[in-house]
Parts: C-alpha cells; structure tokens; sequence
C-alpha cells in the first residue's frame, strides 16, 4: 500500500509492525513526532504495548535496557542533546550485548543553541558500540526500522535508525508499507538468550578482571565487525521480501567517472540532482551514498572507489583538531589507495543545494587531498 508519510511518521509504522511489547522516551525536537504517533497506536489499541513516559532521555533508555534484558522487544527514539545525554547508557546497553533498536532525528548540539540538522550528534557516538544506519528517504526509515530490529537481534548489539532532523522527519513523501504478514515472515519473535529471570538468577553486568574485560571487549569488537555480514544477509533477505533491495554502500553513475562524491543521509537526493548537473556540463563525476556507517563497510567502500581517481567527501559532522568524521572514515578504509578530499557542507541545518555540492566537487577537484570549508 503506498502512503504518503513523513520520515517520522514511517517510523511509527514501522514500529507498530515490529510490535514492541515496550516504549519508552521523552520528547525532543525534532524527534517528538515519531514517539507521539506510537502513543496514539498505543492509546488506541492499534499496538499492544507499555508507553511509559519518563522524565529525562537517560530514564527512557534505561527502561528499554530494562525490558530487553527481560527478553522483551522494545523501542525508543531521541536527538541530539537527548542522545547526549545518554551516552554513559548507550556504552552500557552495548556492553551488554543488547538489542536495542533506537530511532535518531539527526539535530545539531549546541553550544551555540541550534534544533536543525547536522550528523554531530549520532558521530560523535561512534564509539559506543552501537551500529548506525543512516535514511535516505522515509521508505529507508520504514525499512530501516525493521532491517535493524533483524540484525540488532541476530548479533546481540544496539542499533540507531539515524534520520535527518526536519528534512526528513517532517517532510512527507510517498511510500510502499509492507504488511504485517511479510514483516512476520522477516521477524521472528524476539529470543534473547542473556534474558534476565529470578528462575535462573545472573549478573548481566559483573564486574571483570583485567583479562577477562580485555577479552570481552576483543569479543565485542569482533562481533561488531562480522555484523557487516548480518546487515547483507538480512537487505538481501527484505529485498526478496519487499522488493526493495538495499547495499551497505550505494553507488550511482561511477560506470565511467573519474571523481566520486561521498556523503551520508538525505543529502544524498540532493548530490543525484548535482551529478546529473555536472554530468551535463561533460563532468564525469559519480556518487557514492554510505548508508550503514557502524559496523563500516571498509571492503565495499574500496572495491566500488577503486575505479575512480579521487573522491569529494561531503561532511555534515566534524573531528575538531583533525577533519569530517566521514571523510576520517572514508581515508581510514582505503588507506591512500584513492585521494580524498574532505569538504565540510553543512552544520547546524545550513541549506545544501546543488549549487552548494558542485562548488564543493570543483574545489576537490582542484585540491585532491586536504580538508575544506564552504
């Protein structure tokens, strides 16, 4: 059925398929949205589930920490300064090895006070432990939503579903929800091995020896990276399913194009239309669309960029004292075997036009490695 939904509304949808048995979260712009519609499924008997209503974004990732390690499906969604405020938990939870599926409206973090959207928020968590999957429309937020809950529950480990605060949590557009059936098929019910029971009593966060924690934390750092294996099998899977295939990293016009440009997140339409323009002015240029940023698809970022000759990266959150967090990643997989140049766009909701991503590829262009500013 083809609805047309805001990016914050998809999720909900998404959400009430998945069928939760909890939901916890407080308010924060531009996040609100997506938890207020899932109340109203609650309220109205559409989800079978808990709403509990907490007094700060920690609390509410602390209930979901809770009820998943009692082997109960759960869901929250927050935003910058909410996500910050959560940060010592999100090392917890992943610890842990819980599966948490979160929802993330991408919104800058002050100082100075800004609500718009930049990727600082969700990058500069990058180290918790927690994968990241980043939307570029709202159909990937439905589908996104339900790809993380898949994955999240076969490697153990927490999962946000990051969108673009505004510019795609309040912007509607068409999409294809799929039915409870399908979604069923694709989901099995939640079985968490590590479940917490006062039948069979343990310690889920005990305190380690050196050694021990050493090994834990290689095991966790394993996991993680084989997790890249799991997100595979589980597009694949929804593809067969819906018909809507997805890849770790997406490729658009490199056929023959000499320079790519990078970039994660809704900017990525914006950069299509830029491409098309530039290729009509006889540039051979391509796009690169990372879509899956935690675990990092080192191998299948090389094997698509090894056909060009550099790479414009288009950063929307900063390294400060080194360069874009996504251009540090993109230098990190290929390891100088492509130049990269690194050209900040974006933050705190300044508007990226095509005009905008042109300038950018002509100045990485004229300078193929290095970091930049417009």
């Amino acid at each position: 059925m083809r609805v047309l939904l805001t990016s914050s509304e998809a999720i909900s949808r998404a959400v009430k398929l998945v069928r939760p048995e909890v939901i916890s979260a407080y308010p924060i712009t531009p996040q609100t949205h997506i938890v207020e519609e899932i109340a109203k499924f609650v309220a109205s008997g559409e989800l079978d589930a808990t709403f509990i209503r907490v007094e700060s974004e920690i609390s509410a990732l602390a209930v979901v920490i809770g009820a998943v390690a009692q082997g109960v499906r759960s869901f929250t969604a927050t935003s910058s300064h909410g996500l910050l405020y959560m940060h010592e938990l999100l090392h917890w939870s992943a610890g842990g090895r819980l599966p948490i599926v979160m929802a993330v409206a991408n919104r800058a973090v002050g100082a100075p006070w800004n609500i718009w959207c930049d990727q600082q928020d969700t990058l500069s968590q990058r180290d918790t432990g927690w994968m990241q999957v980043y939307a570029s429309s709202a159909q990937e937020a439905f589908d996104f939503t339900i790809l993380a809950y898949k994955v999240a529950e076969s490697v153990f480990l927490p999962c946000m579903v990051c969108i673009d605060g505004f510019v795609l949590s309040h912007t509607a557009e068409p999409i294809l929800l799929s039915s409870r059936d399908d979604v069923n098929t694709f989901l099995p019910p939640f079985d968490f091995p590590l479940r917490l029971s006062n039948q069979d009593p343990f310690t889920l966060w005990p305190i380690l020896e050196p050694a021990l924690y050493h090994r834990q934390r290689k095991d966790l750092f394993r996991d993680a990276s084989r997790a890249l294996e799991a997100w595979k099998r589980a597009f694949k899977e929804w593809g067969d399913i819906s018909g809507r295939c997805y890849r770790p990293i997406e490729a658009y016009r490199l056929e023959d194009a000499r320079c790519a440009i990078v970039c994660m997140g809704a900017v990525s339409s914006t950069a299509r239309v830029a491409v098309d323009r530039l290729r009509g002015r006889g540039e051979k240029v391509g796009l690169i669309t990372v879509k899956l940023f935690r675990p990092f698809p080192k191998e299948d970022l090389l094997e698509i960029a090894s056909f060009v000759e550099h790479l414009v990266v288009l950063d929307r959150g900063v390294s400060y004292g080194a360069e874009g967090v996504l251009t540090q990643e993109v230098k990190g997989a290929l390891s100088g075997a492509v130049p990269v140049f690194g050209v900040v766009v974006s933050m705190g909701g300044r508007e990226v036009f095509p005009e905008l991503i042109e300038e950018a590829y002509f100045v990485g262009r004229r300078r193929p490695e290095g970091m930049g500013w417009i």
